[in-house]
């Protein structure tokens, strides 16, 4: 499952980023790391782009970026 497929709401704990180049390393500045609890706050209504939240603050993805972004689903 990759975060883009999560509702708002939704939590999930980062598995794999699938990115590469500057824009993984952009993502790994940003806190976007593998085993990160990351929560779906909203999503705009075309879904993109999506806001989530990652430690203590509020980031907004591209939904391609998010879809490279592999997410195990948490209760």
């Amino acid at each position: 499952m990759n975060l883009s497929k999560l509702k708002p709401g939704e939590k999930g704990k980062i598995t794999s980023i699938g990115a590469i180049g500057p824009l993984k390393r952009r993502l790994m500045d940003m806190g976007v790391l593998v085993g990160e609890e990351v929560t779906v706050m909203k999503v705009a209504p075309l879904g993109d782009p999506i806001e989530v939240k990652i430690k203590s603050y509020n980031l907004s993805l591209r939904k391609k970026e998010a879809e490279g972004i592999g997410v195990e689903e948490s209760r």
